[in-house]
């Protein structure tokens, strides 16, 4: 059984001070009384988008990952393809675009399979992840800050790549084992049917 919570927070806000904006994020510095009385700061980046995730999937099993150089990081990083999608969309329309741009392709077919936050101790920010299938190939539409590799792999190799750590991302990982369960619970109904 789940244990109750309460909606009512224990933190009490005294004052709040933008500190830095840009087109992507907003960050600002909070005077707070935390849940055990005391004093202190409290930093939140507040994301303009929402952030979008999407794992296709063909007739074959394959799926596609994007490889890029990830600034903050240093490093580079193998995902699914994924961006920020505008608040005033549907996570889909963004999901539909997204998938178009960094992969080519389109799909007839989408499922919605998860909501994340992506590290509630210091943003808001919102992702979701998609399914997409039945997939039409088309050209990319790549936006001018990204210098992306497509990858076709087989999807158990995108999940094997998320269990050993070699995909990092915290949307493309979780993505892709709940994109695993789901696909193995269709595999096992088509089997016993």
């Amino acid at each position: 059984m789940k244990p109750e919570h309460s909606l009512d927070t224990p933190w009490t806000t005294l004052e709040s001070k933008p500190v830095y904006s840009n087109p992507w994020i907003s960050v600002r510095e909070d005077q707070v009384i935390n849940p055990s009385g005391g004093r202190g700061i409290y930093g939140v980046v507040s994301m303009k988008n929402k952030a979008i995730g999407i794992i296709p999937i063909d007739q074959e099993g394959n799926t596609w990952l994007v490889g890029q150089y990830r600034y903050p990081l240093n490093e580079y990083s193998w995902e699914i393809p994924m961006g920020g999608g505008p608040v005033e969309l549907s996570p889909l329309e963004s999901a539909q675009r997204e998938l178009k741009e960094e992969t080519g392709f389109t799909a007839a077919r989408w499922t919605k399979i998860a909501r994340i936050h992506t590290s509630n101790s210091v943003t808001d920010e919102e992702g979701f992840v998609f399914l997409a299938e039945e997939l039409t190939a088309g050209e990319t539409e790549f936006e001018e800050t990204e210098d992306l590799k497509i990858w076709k792999l087989p999807f158990a190799d995108a999940v094997k790549m998320a269990l050993n750590d070699e995909i990092t991302d915290a949307i493309s990982v979780a993505g892709l084992l709940k994109a695993d369960r789901i696909l193995a619970s269709r595999e096992q109904i088509i089997s016993n049917i």
